[in-house]
């Protein structure tokens, strides 16, 4: 059974597998922002915004 959550940006409902993992990046399927998961406890779950990872060239 997956885990909802209500996304902060669009209020759209996201749904987590219930064998998520700590720091598994999820997106809403509303909007597509992509979150990280922070945190599980006891069938509840938290999220925040993931960060965007820029490129890195080597520069």
């Amino acid at each position: 059974m997956a885990l909802k959550t209500t996304c902060q940006e669009c209020g759209g409902v996201i749904e987590v597998p219930d064998d998520v993992i700590i720091g598994e990046i999820v997106s809403c399927p509303d909007c597509g922002i992509d979150y990280e998961v922070s945190q599980i406890n006891n069938g509840s779950i938290q999220l925040k915004i993931a960060e965007d990872i820029g490129e890195d060239w080597g520069e």
